[in-house]
Parts: structure tokens; sequence; C-alpha cells
């Protein structure tokens, strides 16, 4: 196991925050929506991946990897 990979619990925290919301660019009242300033910050620390995106194979196992489908919607989250 990569020292560097979060937690079980931090992963499971991130999923039930990201999955099934719209991740967007400005805070907003809805409950619906995730910020994207509110994801990991840092080098490396999030990537948010749109459908059919070509993204870079290193491996960095702290980085929240945040799956999107063609509306914005979280549909899963990675590691790596």
């Amino acid at each position: 196991m990569d020292p560097n990979a979060p937690a079980e619990h931090v992963k499971e925290e991130w999923k039930s925050k990201l999955v099934g919301k719209k991740i967007v660019d400005d805070h907003s009242n809805d409950e619906g929506v995730f910020c994207k300033r509110d994801l990991p910050q840092g080098t490396q620390a999030h990537r948010v991946i749109p459908p059919g995106a070509m993204v870079t194979k290193d491996y960095q196992a702290s980085r929240l990897n945040v799956h999107v489908d063609d509306d914005a919607r979280c549909t899963h989250i990675t590691f790596g």
C-alpha cells in the first residue's frame, strides 16, 4: 500500500461529498452542486475528468480524480 494514499474513510468522505453533485466554478447555495475551489488544492491535488478526456497516466496516490458526465455531474471518484 502506498503511504501517500488516503485512508479509506477519507475516500468515503469525498465520495459522499461529490457523487451525484454538479461540479461548478463558483460557490452556490444549491445543495446539488460542489465548487471546484473546495476540492483539494496544490500541485496534482485533484483533476476533474469529463467523458472522453485524455489524462496522463502518472500515478499520484493522493490525487483526487473526479469523473463527471456531460452535465458536469460527478459519476464517481478515484485516487491516483
